[in-house]
């Protein structure tokens, strides 16, 4: 067994709304299980990403709605980790996403007051999702990352050998040594002095959460 202290802490930003960082989430989840490291969950925001740092440019109507609303489930997580501590953030981001992506309840308002219920959070913190009360607190954590990164990425991002990358962006999440020998490459290529991007069109492709 891996000793606790061998442990490398990978921070994650993630948006409970994307559903390519669920993915990815559920990826480092495997690795965990083959390699030691342990996932550090933290919250960024895709509507102060695209509305404010963006101002909006470039977005479709469509796309420019859903981003209204997206402040609500990500300002759940922040209250949650203002009563419960930081702890918290990954079992309620997993029960969250679970009900978001894999359940497909994205309209479903009772997605939050369960989520609370599965994580043994108070009812009351779901009201969170229309208060600017921790806001800054969003801004912060999401800053941290995205002044590394920049402003042309999205989510996922994570942390890995000391260089903050934005991915890898993932149609299904492997499992087994297979997340564990991707995990492997990432490292190298994030520890690889100078190297900033690896890419190819996602045109047309949908995340699956099988």
């Amino acid at each position: 067994m891996v000793k606790e202290q061998q442990l490398t802490e990978v921070p994650f930003w993630f948006d409970p709304l994307c559903p390519w960082a669920w993915v990815t989430s559920r990826w480092l989840l495997e690795v965990e299980k083959v390699r030691p490291v342990r996932p550090d969950w933290r919250i960024m925001s895709l509507a102060y990403l695209n509305l404010e740092q963006r101002e909006g440019k470039g977005l479709s109507d469509e796309y420019r709605a859903l981003m209204e609303t997206a402040w609500g489930s990500v300002r759940v997580c922040a209250a949650a980790a203002e009563h419960a501590g930081h702890g918290v953030l990954g079992p309620l981001y997993t029960a969250i996403g679970t009900r978001l992506h894999n359940q497909r309840r994205r309209e479903d308002p009772t997605v939050i007051t369960e989520a609370l219920a599965e994580t043994s959070l108070p009812a009351s913190l779901a009201s969170a999702a229309a208060s600017t009360e921790f806001d800054q607190l969003i801004k912060d954590s999401h800053n941290e990352a995205f002044t590394e990164v920049g402003l042309d990425v999205g989510t996922p991002i994570l942390r890995v050998a000391g260089t903050t990358l934005f991915g890898p962006v993932l149609q299904q999440a492997p499992r087994g040594e297979e997340a564990g020998r991707l995990w492997d490459g990432l490292v190298l290529v994030a520890g690889t002095d100078g190297f900033f991007e690896i890419k190819r069109s996602r045109t047309g492709i949908k995340p699956s959460f099988e």
